[in-house]
């Protein structure tokens, strides 16, 4: 069940990746960024495109190596519970975040839920 659960997600990370490096005018005014020429652009690409690609692959690990799926099962919990709790503190922070941010939230809140559904079955 965790082999399957990180192969979706680690595929949703890669999809994502390509739609950042691919279409980052249309990703950035999703996530409510502005790309500035150059700099911007070049940062957007790095962290949305390569660093989504870098987690999709660590997710993916376990179709290459099938034995190890605790450390990205691991990994995969420790990411989203940083994404959760630093997006919960957004939007007590910060106010008119759009519906995109919401939907963006839940999928978050979802794959940490599960991953920890998943690590504390096979603790």
């Amino acid at each position: 069940m965790a082999r399957i659960f990180l192969t979706i997600v680690g595929t949703v990370y890669l999809l994502l990746a390509a739609w950042c490096s691919f279409s980052p005018e249309h990703t950035s005014k999703v996530v409510g960024f502005t790309l500035q020429p150059g700099s911007g652009q070049s940062e957007f690409l790095t962290v949305y495109g390569g660093l989504e690609f870098a987690l999709g692959l660590a997710f993916l690990w376990p179709l290459y190596r099938p034995t190890d799926v605790e450390s990205p099962l691991l990994l995969c919990l420790l990411i989203h519970g940083c994404l959760v709790a630093f997006r919960t503190a957004g939007f007590l922070v910060f106010s008119d975040i759009p519906a995109d941010t919401y939907s963006l939230a839940t999928a978050e809140w979802i794959i940490f839920l599960f991953a920890a559904i998943l690590v504390r079955r096979k603790s």
